[in-house]
């Protein structure tokens, strides 16, 4: 196993070894607080860019699953067709694994993938760095290539249409007259998708950028993605179609989908000092005492105090008071800032998307 240091952007060293595939690498660094869900997490297309640390200790105990395709396109186990985030670091990786449905180690996973991972490193001193100073550019060099040192840029880089459908894509329903739902596809997580077929409905996927607003749909579904929610002023200008229609009719959104509704109806954007990445994060629905415990994956907030006057939060982040979702007056338009379909995490939130279906 090779030597590698982690070089962060302030200077701060941390040295470990190598487990996954060795070739210098740089991006953003964040830390993830979930104790499991490593193959959902690498897979999720909002990490892109990122170099992701796992404060949980013990990782790679349960290997990675087979990653099949169901029928309808869609991967079973993992939340897209490939690893996005840039590197995975961790404090002690397990050699063994042993788990129902594991087909490989996560190292081979990583090394078929071409994502390096480093272990031996102290991910609760990193995480204390990352929560004083807040997230950083950072590189993951190897020792004995002292001379190889890569470069990457994350603020104003649109991830986003990185990762997005290349083209439109149609999920049929298991029922004829079946409601359809349009979803812009701005880095979606699978499990949305299966979330929303298992309610019967069909689902029109369509990339980022695309002018839906000629197409056919019973409602609008705004998907999550990576990066700066400022990078998307082609899909802020859909949606502000969309909901200048006349013809009113349901629109949900989901993380980013979150930021990109809010925009739309006059809201500002401003990113968090280390973003929310965890299973773990409580949050309350507005004017109530419900709380519900979520899964989060994002660096970006709305400032609720700059939405127009129809729209009010809808949810807010019971640790630092941020905004966890929106919600017009009036019109049956809303969103969460968390991910309802949480795979991994608590389902504790699943019932948003009945409430979307119910008012198709």
């Amino acid at each position: 196993m090779r030597k590698v240091t982690l070089l962060l952007d302030d200077g701060t060293k941390f040295h470990g070894t190598s487990f996954g595939y060795e070739t210098p690498v740089a991006g953003e660094v964040v830390f993830n607080t979930a104790m499991m869900g490593y193959p959902e997490s690498l897979t999720d297309p909002s990490y892109a860019g990122q170099l992701m640390a796992l404060t949980y200790p013990l990782v790679g105990n349960y290997g990675v699953p087979e990653f099949s395709i169901e029928e309808n396109g869609l991967s079973t186990f993992m939340e897209s067709d490939r690893i996005h985030a840039r590197a995975i670091i961790v404090s002690d990786y397990s050699t063994e694994y042993s788990h129902w449905n594991a087909k490989e180690s996560l190292a081979d996973w990583l090394k078929r993938e071409k994502v390096p991972g480093i272990t031996g490193i102290d991910t609760r001193e990193l995480t204390k760095v990352l929560r004083e100073h807040g997230v950083m550019m950072g590189k993951i060099l190897f020792d004995d290539e002292p001379d190889n040192i890569p470069t990457a840029d994350y603020e104003g880089v649109n991830f986003v249409a990185q990762v997005s459908c290349k083209k439109v894509k149609v999920y049929k329903a298991n029922q004829s007259n079946a409601k359809k739902v349009l979803l812009v596809d701005c880095g979606v997580k699978e499990n949305i998708i299966r979330c929303l077929l298992r309610r019967g409905v069909e689902v029109i996927r369509v990339p980022w950028d695309y002018d839906f607003n000629d197409m056919e749909f019973d409602g609008l579904f705004l998907a999550n993605g990576p990066g700066d929610p400022d990078t998307c002023e082609v899909t802020v200008g859909n949606i502000r179609k969309f909901l200048a229609n006349p013809q009113v009719r349901p629109c949900m959104g989901i993380c980013m989908g979150n930021q990109l509704l809010s925009k739309a109806a006059g809201a500002t954007i401003y990113k968090l000092k280390y973003g929310h990445r965890s299973h773990n994060q409580p949050v309350r629905k507005v004017g109530t005492n419900q709380c519900f415990i979520t899964s989060q994956n994002h660096g970006y907030a709305v400032d609720t105090t700059t939405l127009g006057k129809d729209w009010e939060p809808l949810f807010v982040n019971m640790n630092d008071g941020s905004n966890e979702g929106v919600r017009h007056k009036t019109n049956p338009w809303f969103s969460a800032q968390f991910h309802p379909e949480a795979c991994s995490g608590p389902i504790d939130t699943e019932f948003m998307f009945d409430e979307f279906v119910k008012l198709l």
